[in-house]
């Protein structure tokens, strides 16, 4: 037989494929408004199992691993389908579009704004990074208070820190989240360059006491195991850190903080670049009060419960991948209270824009009372 003729052969098999394919998805699709109307999740693992072995007895025994994997193929295109039909139209996905359809073009440049710490802190170059036109900065003491200031319409921003390349989460912040209502609306990549700060005319065999936030002291610890004589000592912020070295009554104390703390405060740089890593960056995320989705919205951040059963998680992994969407960050804490519970935070790369993503968010969140859109936005590097 000439190859024309297998090729031939194969082509007629696929025209009942394609066929067949297209009427089991529209099979599916009624699957899913049952699903719907029963409150019933999309995924069902052991009617997967039960189809896989079916399959595999109607098939020669070399041919069952393929059979395996295309049927695997089909329940994720077929759940990708249910998800997108659950999700339609529901109150979250038509909250997305509205949010979508009601934001300005263009993120603004300036605005008030609300961080923590003082001037010097890494929050505030966040802050003019993502607002250059100099916005109005008003500072709180702890992360709490600004969450309060724009979930009660004091600030219409804040800038947080959320995460750092070196020493990991903030977990502070993530804690947070569960306490207040907010929405993200941008995140940005600071590169964090630490110095070792003192008084004029101190040296670095002089200092016995070091002050910083946890998070600059965590990302310098190399620096700090080196010095095992220095005492490292946690303070609310590495701004803070600087002027209580500034302040203080000792020629003894450095603070680990920005260069740009030691000019502010008139400290002399004892040592440069203490960091660990000379590729250490912190992620700050902006927030506002109302749902806001600017053009070329990136990412996307939930924060959800679990129920303490085997296959939950892999549960809610699945309908990512069966849409194609791909998660970069999960993250879990502890809930208070609880008997070995916990609350995650899931980032995820996808496009609000896109119907199937739209979906998923919305079948998702009106599913459960426990997860919450955090927010639809870019990732600003």
């Amino acid at each position: 037989m000439e190859l024309k003729d297998i090729r031939e052969k194969i082509s007629a098999i696929d025209e009942k494929f394609a066929g067949l394919f297209e009427e089991r998805m529209r099979i599916s699709e009624q699957v899913a408004a049952y699903k719907m109307e029963n409150n019933m999740p999309v995924y069902d693992a052991s009617r997967e199992r039960d189809v896989l072995c079916r399959v595999s007895d109607l098939v020669s025994e070399d041919m069952r691993s393929y059979v395996q994997n295309l049927y695997r193929t089909v329940f994720d295109l077929s759940k990708a389908r249910q998800i997108v039909l659950l999700g339609k139209n529901s109150k979250t996905e038509q909250a997305i579009r509205k949010a979508m359809e009601e934001t300005p073009p263009l993120f603004p440049t300036h605005g008030t704004v609300a961080c923590q710490g003082i001037e010097g802190a890494y929050s505030q170059q966040a802050c003019e990074k993502i607002f250059p036109e100099l916005p109005s900065l008003v500072y709180f003491r702890t992360f709490d208070g600004v969450f309060t200031a724009v979930e009660q319409g004091l600030c219409e921003y804040g800038v947080l820190p959320i995460e750092n390349s070196t020493y990991g989460s903030v977990n502070a912040v993530y804690d947070l989240m569960r306490r207040h209502r907010f929405h993200i609306v941008r995140s940005l990549l600071l590169p964090v360059r630490h110095c070792l700060l003192a008084k004029k005319g101190v040296k670095l065999e002089e200092i016995t006491e070091v002050f910083s936030h946890e998070q600059g002291l965590g990302q310098c610890a190399a620096f700090l195991k080196a010095h095992p004589h220095i005492k490292a000592t946690v303070c609310e912020n590495t701004a803070v850190a600087a002027r209580m070295v500034a302040q203080s009554d000792r020629s003894d104390v450095a603070a680990i903080s920005s260069r740009n703390c030691a000019e502010l405060y008139s400290l002399s740089t004892l040592s440069d670049e203490i960091v660990d890593s000379d590729n250490n960056y912190t992620r700050f995320i902006c927030i506002t009060k109302d749902m806001k989705i600017y053009p070329g919205a990136n990412r996307i951040s939930l924060m959800l419960s679990l129920p303490h059963v085997s296959g939950a998680l892999a549960d809610l992994l699945s309908k990512f991948s069966a849409v194609g969407v791909n998660i970069v960050k999960l993250e879990s804490r502890p809930i208070p209270g609880t008997n070995f519970s916990f609350r995650f935070y899931l980032d995820a790369e996808g496009d609000p824009a896109d119907e199937k993503v739209r979906s998923l968010i919305g079948s998702l969140v009106d599913e459960s009372d426990e997860v919450t859109l955090l927010g639809c936005y870019t990732n600003q590097i």
